[in-house]
């Protein structure tokens, strides 16, 4: 029998696993992963754990034992090399070929490097490897200088400013967090972090990486015993191209996850690159909770579920005092309203268009993702007075 198989022991390929056995299914199920740890969750390596506040043990998905206990083949450390759709095998390195009914593509993203001169220097975080490095490097001193102001690279600078670290992060855009929450709400991670001695350099980028220091494009020199590359990701579609699945950023899906290119082969997590009904277009997420929710959902679909994978884009992180919730996508928007006062760091934002919410962001401001979600999906304009009013509560909008 042949079963089905999931490349990519991450979160979604395990979640999916999960959800498998959770709905009945039966047959073989097997997890491949190039990892020798069993799978885990990423978003502590850049916060708890990362600070020392976390073991890793809290990470990890499942226990050790639950695997066998569901008959879930676990093949840890294990390269795949080949597919074949039509013979639907998978080949791993060894040459051994794994037969499947159904196939779920969960290869998540690799970190970006810098390529620039002694761009080898700079450290990468994906891993827990990546962040034990990472703390290693923290714990032995010396200033830090961070590629990227997205939120990897703010995430680790403020872990190295907490380790007694000098920080300073060189971003090519005029601020953090640009491309994703625009300069209004930029300028509140820029201040936070001015605040605890973060230095930034916008508009520049890093042009060469010495022993000792970063040269920038603008010709100043940084002292530097580490750096950091927070450049983002590249999902790892390498597979999928291999065998001529469409692929554009990440594999192009309909709505249940299933590939355009075949009935039989699916994608979650970082690769997946999904039509979203709420959106009218395709759309990639490289957050947690789109692993989290999108293997579940592709496994549901594989045993011929009906799926529709349209949850609103989430996001979350935790930056010195600051904690926050954010939920859909910027794209387009016009106005950006403020329920409270951003520099009291608590406080909803929403980004609006066309009067209709289309983003929302809490920080420490809890129990309102399912309100500002819920005005996201209604899609009427709303007046921006009672959107700005604390007293007006959300539901009623």
């Amino acid at each position: 029998m042949a079963g089905h198989v999931i490349i990519g022991a991450g979160l979604a390929g395990a979640k999916a696993a999960e959800t498998l056995r959770e709905e009945g299914y039966e047959g073989p199920v097997t997890l491949i992963g190039e990892e020798d740890l069993r799978p885990y969750e990423r978003p502590p390596l850049s916060k708890d754990y990362l600070m020392g506040k976390s073991e890793r043990a809290a990470a990890f998905v499942h226990e050790p034992d639950w695997y066998p206990a569901n008959s879930v083949d676990l093949r840890l450390g294990a390269a795949v090399t080949a597919i074949d759709l039509d013979a639907r095998t998978v080949t791993l390195a060894g040459g051994e070929a794994l037969p499947y009914d159904k196939l779920l593509l969960a290869t998540g993203s690799s970190a970006r490097g810098l390529d620039v001169p002694g761009g080898e220097r700079a450290k990468r975080l994906r891993t827990f490897g990546d962040s034990d490095a990472l703390r290693a490097a923290f714990a032995g001193g010396g200033p830090v200088v961070v590629a990227g102001a997205g939120w990897i690279g703010l995430e680790t600078a403020a872990a190295a400013r907490e380790a007694g670290r000098e920080v300073v992060v060189v971003e090519q855009a005029p601020g953090p967090l640009h491309r994703v929450l625009g300069p209004e709400l930029g300028e509140v991670f820029a201040a936070l972090h001015r605040r605890h001695g973060v230095g930034f350099r916008f508009g520049v980028s890093i042009a060469e990486i010495t022993a000792t220091e970063v040269r920038t494009s603008e010709g100043e020199s940084l002292p530097a015993a580490h750096v950091i590359a927070g450049v983002g990701a590249a999902p790892n579609v390498a597979l999928a191209r291999a065998v001529g699945l469409a692929v554009n950023q990440g594999v192009l899906t309909d709505a249940s996850l299933r590939s355009t290119s075949h009935p039989d082969v699916f994608a979650a997590g970082d690769i997946a690159e999904a039509f979203h009904p709420l959106y009218g277009r395709r759309v990639r997420v490289e957050h947690w909770a789109n692993a989290l929710h999108g293997g579940p959902d592709a496994a549901r679909a594989m045993l011929g579920r009906e799926v529709t994978y349209d949850r609103v884009p989430y996001f979350f992180t935790d930056q010195f005092e600051l904690g926050m919730e954010f939920s859909g996508d910027i794209e387009g928007y016009d106005e950006v309203v403020f329920r409270g006062p951003a520099g009291d760091l608590e406080f909803v934002a929403f980004w609006l268009r066309a009067g209709k919410v289309i983003a929302g962001m809490n920080v420490n401001v809890w129990d309102v993702t399912d309100q500002i979600q819920d005005l996201i999906r209604a899609g009427r304009a709303v007046d921006p007075k009672a959107l700005a009013d604390p007293e007006v509560p959300l539901g009623s909008l």
